[in-house]
């Protein structure tokens, strides 16, 4: 049977002109459902619900969670920091949330693919930190938000020999595509760094105990449908769902 996978979607708390204005707002970009729905899972958009007995009924019904990106930044005091540059925050609700589903799919050995945004998250929910700003806190750092559309790839990144996602990929090194301007700082306790860029940020993250726990800075949902080596990533995810399932 095809995997149920739960996708989080971005939020709008009311602060947000782009998306909605004073209206509070779900929005997420359709690649993310395509490449679910393509590959071969079953794609369910799941609401930030507050009340944590909702979250764990939520999560008995999918077979793996898909953690997106968002355009605002997790609040710096989550991860132990004083908020040093004017960036725009994503709304407390989601933050919450996604904390939460990140700490019951480790618990749960719940298959989680945290992508960019995501990927931040979840090395937030394990213990870990972020930079705040690349450009400003990291000398001589590549520009990692791309002015070449995302369909594109710009920088390299060197895979870890033995993790999770070298057995994916089955590349020492590889191309894709950039799109933040934060990234891990310190790699949470348990996780380990599985790709790096040339400059040294941290590019993926995972849990070498957990079925199927990744993260990654780059966005695969706007290069699967060219490039084989990141369509890979959803369908080893998908694999890990359905055994799941099983």
């Amino acid at each position: 049977m095809k995997p149920v996978i739960g996708v989080t979607p971005d939020f709008n708390a009311g602060d947000r002109q782009d998306m909605g204005g004073q209206e509070p707002t779900y929005f997420l970009r359709a690649r993310y459902i395509r490449a679910i729905e393509e590959l071969g899972g079953i794609p369910l958009i799941i609401p930030l619900v507050d009340d944590p007995v909702s979250r764990r009924r939520l999560l008995d019904g999918v077979d793996g969670v898909l953690l997106t990106g968002s355009g605002p930044d997790l609040p710096p005091g989550l991860y132990g920091e004083r908020q040093q540059y004017e960036f725009p925050l994503v709304s407390e609700r989601r933050a919450n949330f996604e904390l939460d589903v990140v700490r019951q799919a480790r618990k749960r050995h719940l298959p989680l693919l945290a992508i960019c945004g995501g990927m931040q998250t979840m090395n937030v929910a394990c213990g870990g930190s972020l930079f705040q700003d690349i450009p400003s806190q990291v000398p001589k750092a590549l520009p990692h938000r791309q002015a070449a559309k995302a369909i594109h790839v710009s920088h390299a990144v060197r895979v870890t020999p033995g993790s999770l996602l070298r057995r994916i990929v089955a590349k020492t090194s590889f191309m894709v595509n950039s799109s933040h301007h934060q990234s891990v700082k310190a790699v949470a306790p348990s996780l380990i760094a599985s790709a790096v860029a040339p400059d040294g940020i941290v590019e993926a993250i995972e849990l070498p105990t957990h079925p199927f726990f990744l993260g990654i800075q780059w966005h695969p949902e706007f290069l699967f449908e060219r490039h084989a080596l990141h369509q890979r990533l959803f369908t080893a995810f998908l694999r890990a769902a359905r055994r799941t399932r099983a």
